[in-house]
């Protein structure tokens, strides 16, 4: 009820000041947006991070139901604009501009990614008979802890959601704790890692247990593993190397360490292509290619002190993956992945051995790379009975009408 007042006070003080408000500001205030057909989806993530790992969902959807997008940042609302959706910048949770939002976009289902949940707009959209979809959600203890202060404020929101996807095991428990009723539970979902289980890998090309892919080196890591790779070489002949560099506009300064070792190298910004010895992969936008042709992966970050990159894409693409120490950042994932037998950490001295014994040993190296995208598979979750259940909620729900004084449970 406080919450409800005082942004009522709130949402009225705004609208004397609308006719000053600029182009974003009407946008937050519901005063403009975009022209959507109603019945459709409301899909609302807070910014790029958020947006980019729903990508999968909101492909599905788009392709079943009109969508709009809302965020809360000017990035996230140019990301959705650049991938075709109709976007504007959420309201504010103030009674006035929640309810001109859906009274323009009238959907049928509101998606929420991870935790933004807001009390108004909850409860305008379960008045207007919008079913309400919580994805991602991740509720940890401290988080827990401060809303159960405020129980009269977060069990009815929780208790308005009609079905949620969370992160994790201890993330359900407390949002149970905390309100949400069982029944609305969906399975998890790792959203981040989604994207990466939707690779289809294909049958491996020929030779490529003989390929090597050192992606995304740092300073200091290039000297490395062109080292470790000719050393694996000598013990291992027609053993090819494909260097991609975290940045590709180093390149002259990498190509000028493999010229200094005497190796014959070819460079993709000049045409070179995976066929070559090795391989200069100084561009953006093909790692695919660069893991589609590698049987074995060096995931870098991880020999010089950055805390290790993702191990995920090379693992969606049936990889065996090899990494250094750091991996502080990603450290449960390559535990994972040591423990199923997808990954495996080498020092440097230990490198140059590990690359002769996995291109020596096809099978061991496609059990490996089978493992890890097994694990990522089980860890990122089957999106498809929660698409299931998001369009039985839109098909069960006549186009609705604004159901004007109607009280929200």
């Amino acid at each position: 009820m406080i919450w409800r007042g005082a942004s009522a006070l709130a949402g009225a003080a705004l609208g004397l000041a609308a006719p000053l408000a600029g182009g974003d500001w009407r946008e937050r205030l519901g005063l403009s947006g975009p022209a959507v057909a109603p019945g459709g989806i409301w899909l609302h993530a807070a910014s790029v991070g958020e947006l980019t790992s729903v990508a999968v969902l909101a492909r599905a959807l788009a392709q079943e139901f009109p969508l709009v997008v809302t965020t809360n940042s000017l990035t996230g609302r140019d990301l959705a604009r650049r991938l075709g959706y109709a976007c504007a910048l959420a309201p504010l949770d103030v009674p006035q501009a929640v309810a001109r939002f859906l009274d323009r976009v009238r959907p049928r289902v509101m998606v929420t990614v991870e935790n933004e949940l807001w009390p108004n707009r909850s409860a305008l959209a379960t008045a207007r008979g919008v079913a309400q979809v919580v994805v991602g959600a991740r509720m940890s203890a401290r988080s827990a802890r401060r809303w159960a202060r405020l129980p009269r404020l977060i069990g009815p929101m929780l208790g308005r959601i009609d079905a949620l996807s969370a992160q994790d095991e201890a993330s359900e428990a407390r949002l149970l704790a905390l309100g949400l009723r069982p029944e609305a539970l969906a399975g998890r979902l790792n959203l981040k890692l989604l994207g990466p289980a939707q690779v289809g890998p294909g049958e491996d090309a020929p030779g490529r247990d003989r390929v090597v892919l050192a992606a995304s080196t740092h300073e200091g890591e290039e000297a490395l593993v062109l080292d470790a790779f000719a050393a694996a070489r000598a013990a291992v002949p027609g053993l090819r190397l494909i260097l991609a560099p975290r940045h590709p506009e180093r390149g002259d300064g990498v190509a000028a360490l493999i010229a200094a070792r005497g190796l014959e190298y070819a460079r993709r910004s000049r045409g070179g292509g995976p066929d070559a010895p090795l391989l200069l992969a100084d561009t953006l936008g093909e790692m695919a290619l660069w893991y589609r042709a590698a049987g074995i992966c060096v995931t870098c970050g991880s020999f010089a002190d950055h805390g290790g990159h993702t191990p995920w894409e090379p693992a969606a693409w049936r990889c065996a993956i090899l990494h250094g120490p750091h991996v502080a950042n990603q450290a449960d994932a390559y535990a994972a992945l040591a423990a199923a037998g997808g990954g495996e950490a080498v020092g440097a001295g230990g490198l140059p051995a590990a690359l002769a014994d996995l291109a020596r040993d096809g099978t061991r190296q496609r059990r490996m790379g089978a493992a890890a995208r097994a694990l990522l598979l089980a860890r990122a979750g089957d999106p498809a009975p929660l698409l299931a259940r998001i369009r039985r909620l839109a098909t069960a729900r006549a186009q609705p009408d604004i159901m004007q004084g109607k009280e929200p449970r």
